[in-house]
């Protein structure tokens, strides 16, 4: 699933470490988040929207999904 995650938490100047305590996930939770290695659950999801204010379609989008994200900046490339 691609996400904005690490875009979020730029944005909101959050480390790692910082968004996983808020999250009550480990930072290894956030890293496979942010790199694509893991799809949260559904109810981390609604955190994480929930966390930054957005709907949880401005943070995830399902591969194969039509559709690109609105309103933020693209995704770094690495």
């Amino acid at each position: 699933m691609k996400n904005r995650l690490k875009v979020f938490r730029a944005m909101h100047d959050l480390t790692q470490e910082a968004l996983a305590d808020q999250l009550h996930v480990t930072r290894q939770t956030v890293v496979s988040i942010e790199n694509g290695k893991y799809d949260p659950s559904l109810p981390l999801a609604f955190r994480i929207a929930n966390l930054f204010n957005v709907k949880i379609e401005d943070v995830f989008l399902c591969e194969g999904e039509p559709g690109e994200f609105h309103g933020y900046p693209p995704m770094s490339k690495k």
